[in-house]
């Protein structure tokens, strides 16, 4: 196989150098671990520099690196526009929440988004249901497999299933060593080598490289295939056909940095005084990462339709881009790149998700009610335990889930688990942290309604035979039509969340001035 064709046996070179330095800090990252709550949040130990490489990186996804240039391979130019809301809506997110989840995290021992949530309205009801509800992350997890599947299919010669098993054999080994330390250590590296991935390709993009002109040949031959495609918006692609996509897409990114995956991070910045620097240069990196979107256009200026055809996949664009334009052993060394966006999140993922059976219902469910005679030490001994198996079988199911839903496009799959997350969170995470007023009871109903609401939305439970002939009939045909977008449905479900929340707040009684305190501070 490494004789015949040099894509192929750089790939394996390259591949072979990624798999060991990942190992590497996999190792270094099982001798910092010391306790279940170093393998699960890493507290306190690392500097906002490092942290921020680590934490764009997680944000910026298999979803921004493989499946937004997907997207953009279809739509052209409008995508553009989620290339720059998205990291807007997710720092402004982690802004307004950063000092109040580190505050509550510090005064409670918080090891997980569920049990902050828990903690924050003394509420093991909302914990153990945002815990459940994280199992829809295993779409998101899925979507990463699956993009770091198409990586290797293209630079390794592998088919689908073998390379969703390569992917997912290296993220088992160097998690279950290391925990969230091998999580951050990995991720700070990767997301040094994004950032200088994404700016080449937008230096291609904005060059036109490869295309006779230039960046006006470029945006030529985009008018000669389909004239919507230099368009701001694309009226023939649901995602990006109105002014109203673009706000949903804003709203609905908000709660993206506060999931799971990478809201544990907020409680390894070492210094609390870091805390103004570590946001601004997250933001000034999340901002450059999705410049890999550019790549999807310019792949269609290059390709035509080619991705299009029976067989193909625009999940395809940028690998192909890459092969396309560039020798053999730098496409493979840029697609490694591209792999380091598929791991770098879907670490994250594993930890955050395995952390649902150690921490939310084993140490903080099933210990104290059925094993009061464990000691501390011997508790976090099996939650340490529980954590790396289920590493192991969570990736197993992700395997599956990516297998049944191959064909999707990656960026969507993945909002198919978080969009669901995200519309049920978003009531109790700012709620929480900006209305001392919020009760518990507001919590549990707006969780419930946010999830609810995305969920009937999505599925295309709302018909829009329901409403013709009445008053309701352009909103009600208007509604339905929402299905297709989940960005839509978030904010349609995030909306009615903070409705909700509010309402059931206001008609029960306050939190008591003491758990206000500790939660606030005086």
């Amino acid at each position: 196989m490494f004789g015949f064709d040099p894509l192929i046996f750089w790939g394996w070179t390259f591949l072979a150098l990624y798999m060991g330095m990942m190992l590497l800090f996999g190792v270094i990252g099982m001798r910092r671990v010391r306790s279940s709550d170093d393998f699960a949040t890493a507290r306190a130990s690392y500097g906002p520099l490092f942290l921020a490489f680590a934490m764009t990186a997680t944000t910026a996804s298999g979803a921004t690196f493989l499946g937004l240039p997907g997207l953009a391979y279809r739509a052209g130019m409008s995508a553009l526009w989620y290339a720059f809301i998205y990291p807007l809506g997710v720092y402004i997110g982690v802004m307004v929440c950063l000092h109040a989840i580190r505050r509550v995290g510090a005064s409670f021992g918080s090891r997980s988004i569920p049990e902050y949530l828990g903690d924050r309205f003394d509420s093991d009801g909302l914990r153990l249901m945002a815990a459940v509800f994280s199992m829809l992350l295993l779409f998101y997890l899925a979507g990463q497999l699956l993009a770091g599947a198409v990586m290797f299919t293209q630079m390794l010669g592998l088919e689908l299933l073998q390379a969703l098993c390569v992917t997912a054999l290296v993220l088992m080994i160097y998690i279950a060593l290391g925990g969230a330390h091998a999580d951050i250590l990995t991720d700070g590296v990767q997301g040094a080598l994004m950032l200088v991935l994404a700016c080449l390709v937008l230096w291609m993009f904005l060059t036109g490289f490869g295309i006779e002109g230039g960046f006006s040949g470029l945006l030529g031959r985009l008018e000669a295939l389909d004239p919507a495609l230099v368009q701001p918006l694309n009226p023939d692609v649901p995602l990006f056909d109105s002014t109203w996509d673009i706000f949903a897409m804003f709203v609905a990114h908000l709660p993206l940095g506060l999931l799971p995956h990478i809201g544990n991070k907020l409680w390894a910045l070492k210094d609390n005084r870091d805390q103004r620097r570590f946001i601004v240069i997250s933001f000034v990196f999340g901002l450059l990462l999705p410049a890999i979107t550019c790549g999807g256009i310019l792949a269609r200026a290059l390709l035509g339709d080619e991705l299009l055809a029976e067989g193909s996949s625009p999940n395809n664009a940028v690998p192909a881009l890459f092969v396309a334009t560039l020798p053999a052993w730098a496409a493979a060394l840029i697609g490694a790149g591209v792999l380091s966006a598929v791991m770098s999140t879907a670490d994250g993922l594993v930890v955050s998700t395995a952390q649902i059976f150690a921490n939310d219902i084993f140490r903080r469910t099933v210990a104290p009610r059925w094993m009061p005679q464990l000691t501390p030490a011997a508790v976090d001994r099996i939650g340490l335990r529980i954590g790396r198996i289920a590493t192991v079988a969570v990736l197993l199911a992700a395997i599956a889930l990516a297998w049944s839903t191959q064909h999707k496009n990656v960026a969507l799959l993945v909002w198919m688990g978080i969009g669901g997350m995200m519309a049920a969170t978003a009531a109790p995470m700012f709620l929480g942290v900006l209305w001392r007023r919020a009760t518990r009871q507001g919590a549990l109903v707006g969780f419930f309604i946010g999830g609810a609401v995305f969920s009937g939305l999505h599925a295309g439970l709302v018909d829009s035979a329901w409403f013709s002939g009445s008053a309701l009939e352009v909103a009600g045909t208007w509604l339905a039509a929402q299905a297709v977008n989940p960005y839509a449905c978030a904010t349609l479900g995030a909306a009615c969340s903070v409705v909700a929340m509010v309402a059931v707040s206001l008609c029960t009684a306050p939190p008591s001035p003491e758990h206000l305190e500790r939660v606030f501070g005086k």
